[in-house]
C-alpha cells in the first residue's frame, strides 16, 4: 500500500471514531466527552507512531542492511503524524491527576508541564516531524540511520518532559 494512501486511512479512522462517538456527549457534559475523544484520538496517533518507529528501529539494527524504500515510507509517515500530533493537545485535555485509578484509553498521560510549556512542546513536535522527514529523504544507509537515531532521541527526550506514568 502506497505512504499516502495508508496515511489518509489513519487519518480517516481517526476521523471517523471522533465523528462516530460524539453521539455520547448526549449523556455527559459535551466538553468532557469531546476531551475525552481528543485523548483517545492522541493515544491512536501516538500507538501508530510507534509502531512506525519499532519498524525503523528494526531496521537500522538489523544484521540485513536497511531496505531504504519501506523504510522512507515508515518515516514519510510518521512526519505527517507528527505535524498533527501537537494539535491533538487542546487545553481541555489538560486532566492530569496524580494516584487515581485511571482508563489506559480514554485518561491522559500528558503532564500538566506540556500544557504551560506548549510552545516547547509544538517546536518539539515540528523538529521530529523534520527529523523525520530528513529520514524520509535520505538515500544512504548511514543518513538514515543517524536520522532514525536522532528521531529516537527527540522522541524520548519529548516523553521525559510531557508523559506521566503511574509511577
Amino acid at each position: 500500500m502506497r505512504p499516502g494512501r495508508r496515511m489518509s486511512i489513519i487519518i480517516g479512522a481517526i476521523a471517523l471514531l471522533a465523528v462516530g462517538m460524539s453521539p455520547m456527549a448526549s449523556s455527559q457534559d459535551q466538553s468532557t466527552t469531546i476531551a475525552k475523544d481528543a485523548i483517545f484520538a492522541r493515544k491512536i496517533l501516538m500507538d501508530t507512531i510507534n509502531t512506525n518507529m519499532d519498524e525503523l528501529e528494526t531496521m537500522t539494527t538489523s544484521h540485513k542492511g536497511v531496505n531504504l524504500t519501506e523504510g522512507r515510507e515508515h518515516a514519510d509517515m510518521i512526519s505527517v503524524m507528527l505535524m498533527a500530533f501537537p494539535h491533538l493537545f487542546p487545553a481541555s485535555t489538560n486532566q492530569w491527576k496524580p494516584n487515581v485509578e485511571r482508563d489506559p484509553g480514554r485518561d491522559t498521560y500528558a503532564s500538566p508541564d506540556l500544557f504551560t510549556n506548549y510552545a516547547d512542546f509544538y517546536a518539539r513536535a515540528a523538529a521530529a516531524a523534520k527529523t523525520a522527514y530528513r529520514a524520509s529523504r535520505a538515500q544512504q544507509d548511514g543518513d538514515f540511520k543517524t536520522y532514525v537515531a536522532e528521531l529516537r532521541g527527540a522522541c524520548d527526550s519529548c516523553h521525559g518532559l510531557y508523559l506521566k506514568s503511574d509511577q
